[in-house]
């Protein structure tokens, strides 16, 4: 079969290339840049004071050649955001932000070819007042005295993440629909990038090339609570005044918290049991394949809002890291760490990042998973600025081995590696207690526990398949904080704890910019599961679901093979 490419590329608003024609802006744009509580300190400059065209961030797209004789099923032109349509993002108490970008040009596409690799080191083994230390505080700083208009500044720097991942772009081609790069297979090498660059940009201004960010390891017990270079002096640039109160040191974190609920006083040793079975589950048990792990395909016409696309990492404890470290004390005016549009104000968000990236690293070398090899992924782009202060494009095949970044993560201990710490089940073969149909029960708003009987597929044929739970057609604004927990054959779940068998998991939605609909698949593999119940030769299983937020609407529950 012959191939065929099909290329896409951004031609930058600008008077070079459009002479005749000034760009056209979103109304929303002429709305004031919304002020904060959280005045500015050590000289960083004030967000209220910045002209709409001066708030600077990486622009962004992808650049895909299709063959296919590789992929036949890959016929769609990649998806690119629109630059020229950037509309304001929406925070969560429905005030508008700007995260728009002004024209760029004299993009300049950039390979990374480093000849010596440094280390990343854990945030937690950083002394206040060490070298290290020093040099980091000093990055910052500097970072956040930059001018407005400059790049690379902190806030402009946080800017990249709100309009690229809080519905700053629409989707090239299809003016209705967003564009983000979360809830996707672009969800990893995204990030990837961007924490790059960030540390760049702290090499260059400390002049030091050795110098590398830190990684906050929460999954492991000697990581698992805020690290104290951030919290260590509110006049400190790694300070932010809007983390949890409650969740400050020496707290344990909790990788399955949720909003709303009153943190329930459990003994650090206990939480950290609970947190390693919840990183054994989501890292073992629930990533057992590229789709598992990085999130689904994103592609030209694809609406986000129905991809159901994210990965298990992403869910939990990404999204549980964000939602535990941000202030929560009002849903409506989750801030910082809790909120997409803000999260990267916090300098603790790339400590976190860079943790999600090291996942990556143990995923490929320590449990045997594999990158795709799809060329819709390999030969997408982003654009960000450099620490020159100048616009590169990067591609996803680019970043794959962090030794040509120039970076490696410190080998420190990762137990829950360990079947020690896997989930064990609460009551082996159980009598199922009687419960509805799920065609008895939804569609349905979930606003309380709801119990079903989920009859099991019959398999035809031979060869292995494993079986998918797939609860179905979850609606929620994602403007919402949102979650549910997961329980199978489970007769009592105010008895269940996360280091039990029968809590399969969450799913979670962080709050995002703009009103939309989403309608979406939350999928848990579950054939492994049910043998430690000892429950395969169950001809039906009993579901559970858990609101633990704001309701949503659930559609409807199956189990099906995997194909």
């Amino acid at each position: 079969m012959a191939s065929f490419s099909a290329v896409a590329y951004y031609i930058p608003y600008s008077s070079s290339f459009f002479p005749n024609k000034p760009p056209k802006f979103n109304n929303r744009r002429r709305n004031p840049v919304v002020k904060f509580t959280c005045e500015a300190k050590n000289g960083e400059t004030s967000p209220g004071k910045l002209d709409r065209r001066d708030v600077l961030l990486g622009l962004g797209g992808l650049y895909s050649t299709t063959s296919l004789s590789a992929n036949p099923m890959a016929l769609a032109d990649p998806a690119l955001p629109d630059f020229k349509d950037c509309i304001d993002a929406t925070q969560p108490n429905k005030t508008l932000i700007n995260c728009c970008p002004p024209a760029a040009s004299g993009i300049n596409d950039y390979a990374p070819s480093a000849t010596t690799v440094y280390t990343r080191i854990s945030a937690q083994s950083v002394k206040v007042g060490s070298d290290y230390y020093n040099k980091y505080t000093e990055a910052i700083q500097k970072m956040k005295n930059l001018s407005p208009s400059d790049p690379r500044n902190f806030r402009q720097q946080a800017n990249v993440h709100c309009a690229y991942c809080d519905g700053g772009y629409t989707l090239k081609g299809s003016p209705k629909l967003l564009y983000e790069v979360h809830n996707s297979w672009l969800f990893f090498p995204w990030h990837r990038w961007y924490v790059y660059f960030f540390e760049k940009i702290c090499q260059k201004l400390i002049d030091d090339d050795t110098f590398t960010l830190p990684f906050w390891n929460w999954d492991a017990p000697q990581g698992m609570q805020i690290p104290s270079i951030y919290n260590s002096n509110v006049i400190s640039p790694l300070y932010d005044c809007f983390r949890n109160p409650d969740h400050l040191p020496p707290t344990v974190i909790n990788l399955e918290w949720s909003y709303g609920e009153c943190d329930v006083q459990v003994f650090p040793k206990i939480q950290i049991e609970y947190n390693l079975a919840i990183m054994y589950t989501q890292m073992i048990t629930q990533s057992k394949t590229p789709n598992d792990f990085f999130g689904k395909a994103y592609r030209a016409g694809d609406d986000i809002t129905t991809l159901n696309g994210a990965g298990t990492i992403e869910q939990t404890p990404h999204n549980d890291v964000h939602t535990w470290t941000g202030t929560a004390v009002d849903q409506s005016n989750t801030i910082d760490m809790g909120a997409l549009y803000s999260a990267a104000r916090d300098p603790i968000f790339f400590a976190h990042h860079a943790n999600v990236d090291r996942m990556w690293t143990i995923w490929l070398n320590n449990l045997g998973g594999s990158n795709f090899t799809d060329e819709d992924w390999l030969n997408a782009y982003f654009i960000f600025y450099n620490e020159e202060a100048k616009p590169v494009r990067v591609r996803v095949k680019d970043c794959l081995d962090i030794t040509k970044l120039g970076y490696q993560y410190e080998d420190v201990p990762i137990p829950w590696l360990d079947g020690s710490v896997k989930p064990k089940p609460r009551a082996k073969a159980k009598t199922l207690p009687s419960a509805p149909d799920p065609a008895q029960v939804f569609p349905t708003t979930l606003d309380k526990p709801i119990s079903v009987i989920v009859k099991r597929p019959k398999k035809s044929g031979t060869g292995s398949s494993e079986e998918i739970l797939i609860i179905e057609g979850i609606e929620y604004d994602k403007r919402n904080y949102v979650k549910f927990n997961v329980f199978i054959n489970e007769d009592n779940v105010n008895a269940s704890r996360p280091n039990n068998t029968e809590f399969l998991g969450s799913f979670s939605n962080l709050p995002h910019g703009h009103r939309m609909t989403v309608k979406t698949n939350k999928k848990f593999r579950i054939s492994q599961v049910l043998e430690e119940l000892e429950a395969r030769d169950y001809d039906e299983v009993l579901v559970t679901l858990i609101p633990k937020s704001s309701p949503v609407k659930i559609n409807g529950i199956k189990i099906e093979f995997d194909s």
